[in-house]
């Protein structure tokens, strides 16, 4: 069997994530206590104790995202859990990838999405753009959507999720358009989602070019994993390769059905979520219900994965 190892990105996070795998494996902690030091805050008291508003801000979210993928990987690891052939992620979750990968450091990666996060936010007015998203709706007709709603502001498909279900971002007034549009294009569901970043879309261009300054003094080292990016569908090349394509991702479309294929053509027939949540596993099963899928996300689901 050769497994493929999937990580999470921002909207997975909720207040108590990881409290049953904390009280089951000491490693958890230390792996929040290590992202703590890094980022001057206790990390580990706002996952477990919120308050949500807190942990959903984008420049927490990120790096508490990116310390639960790693700590979930650390405790597959000290369990002997098989090792992947491949690696990707969504959004964020490469980050998470490329640290599991070896690629990047834990201690080089906390901070960086931190900065991520907090170039982000800052790129535009609060409350002035928006996300939602769209499903019952082929993927080229969101995208015409998206056209017909631009006369009034930037709006553009972003997440590829799964066939008909793609999340839109931009102008708040544009994505509102293409929201009632969407609907009456025949769309099952068109819905705002309480996200105000519009992350992936050219409006996160500056925010992409100043983290370019950043991705250029980080340490990239070579891997013995294949880690995908899930911009350009491919596997990552060196170096120079990461820091372009970390740059391009802020402010490009997160393929992710095109992902899962890609996965599966290079060999993938088992495909496991590290992580909190079930997001990932269940996009998955809607791309392709014949891909065997497994989550990490408690102590019980990890005993049931290392079993299969």
């Amino acid at each position: 069997m050769t497994l493929a190892m999937v990580f999470p990105g921002q909207g997975s996070q909720s207040v108590g994530m990881h409290s049953e795998l904390a009280e089951r494996f000491y490693s958890v902690r230390d792996t929040y206590a290590e992202a703590s030091d890094l980022l001057g805050y206790d990390l580990w008291s706002v996952v477990s104790s919120g308050p949500a508003e807190t942990l959903d801000s984008t420049a927490v979210t990120q790096p508490a995202m990116l310390t639960a993928g790693v700590a979930t990987w650390r405790v597959w690891n000290s369990l002997g859990g098989a090792k992947p052939a491949l690696m990707a992620g969504h959004s964020l979750g490469e980050y998470t990838a490329l640290v599991c990968a070896g690629v990047l450091s834990f201690s080089d990666a906390v901070p960086l999405v931190r900065q991520r996060g907090e170039l982000m936010q800052n790129a535009v007015a609060a409350d002035a753009c928006a996300m939602a998203a769209i499903l019952g709706l082929d993927d080229n007709d969101v995208l015409e959507v998206c056209r017909n709603a631009s006369d009034v502001g930037v709006v553009e498909a972003v997440n590829f999720n799964s066939p008909g279900q793609v999340v839109i971002t931009g102008d708040r007034v544009a994505v509102e358009k293409a929201v009632e549009l969407a609907k009456s294009a025949g769309a099952r569901r068109a819905i705002l989602l309480s996200v105000s970043v519009p992350s992936h879309s050219s409006l996160m261009v500056g925010a992409g070019e100043a983290l370019s300054a950043a991705l250029k003094d980080t340490a990239i080292s070579e891997s013995s994993f294949t880690v995908l990016s899930s911009v350009a569908v491919r596997p990552y090349r060196d170096a120079d390769d990461v820091r372009s394509l970390l740059t391009q991702q802020v402010s490009n479309p997160v393929q992710w059905v095109r992902t899962t294929h890609a996965l599966v053509e290079a060999g993938a027939d088992r495909i496991v979520e590290a992580g909190p949540g079930k997001v990932l596993a269940g996009l998955v099963k809607r791309i392709d219900r014949s891909i065997d899928t497994a989550v990490l996300d408690t102590p019980d689901a990890i005993e049931k994965a290392l079993a299969d």
